[in-house]
């Protein structure tokens, strides 16, 4: 009896991590979605800033979703949308360096645990400072979540001055390229920024990492 008990139980907690995932999963997608939908309004920059200030802390969906449309219909303004993807998302990096500095508990911790990052955090406590700068830069550019390094470089206590410094030149070298490319190849060019840059992006960085690596310790 106690055999069958333990084996329904098992499939029931299968059964609701499922249900977890295809949750988070529609979810995502509605955010998409709705992120997607701002580009046709008729305030479309201020919601790309919105976006982008609220990506670099908590919001799921990265402004390039956003950006991408909003410079195909308008690529005379590419330099603009880049700006202010740009400084929005590093004002949005300040909010998630303060949240990991003064509310990493309340609000911090459960931001990374949903993110599935949470099991980390200490293990890359003890050796964040040490490639801060890295961390800033290749979470600004790549692919990887940017208000993971943005909470982790608040509750660490990395220089608030280097961080801004490093997102500045991070999101500004990731929304500029992107930009660059719309503005030079329009259409054409958006399968492959949508699926291959972040790649690029990450390619670059390791390439950059090891380059500074062998100049220094070789």
């Amino acid at each position: 009896m106690q055999f069958i008990a333990e084996k329904f139980l098992a499939v029931f907690l299968q059964k609701q991590q499922s249900m977890s995932k295809l949750v988070e999963q529609l979810m995502i997608k509605a955010l998409y979605d709705w992120t997607m939908r701002l580009a046709d309004h008729p305030r479309a920059i201020w919601a790309l800033a919105f976006i982008s200030f609220i990506e670099s802390s908590v919001f799921p969906i990265p402004p390039d979703i956003l950006m991408i449309p909003l410079i195909l219909a308008a690529p005379h303004r590419a330099w603009l949308i880049a700006g202010v993807a740009m400084i929005s998302s590093v004002l949005g990096g300040v909010l998630g360096y303060a949240i990991g500095a003064f509310a990493f508990d309340t609000i911090g911790q459960p931001i990374l645990e949903a993110l599935g990052k949470g099991d980390a955090v200490s293990e890359f406590n003890t050796r964040f400072n040490d490639f801060g700068f890295w961390a800033v830069l290749g979470a600004g550019i790549t692919p990887f979540p940017y208000k993971v390094i943005t909470i982790m470089s608040g509750w660490t206590g990395m220089p608030i001055a280097t961080f801004v410094a490093t997102s500045v030149l991070a999101r500004g070298l990731r929304f500029f390229i992107v930009a660059a490319l719309l503005w030079k190849f329009g259409a054409p060019i958006r399968t492959f920024i949508e699926k291959r840059l972040g790649l690029v992006f990450t390619a670059f960085v390791v390439l950059l990492f090891g380059g500074f690596f062998l100049l220094r310790y070789l």
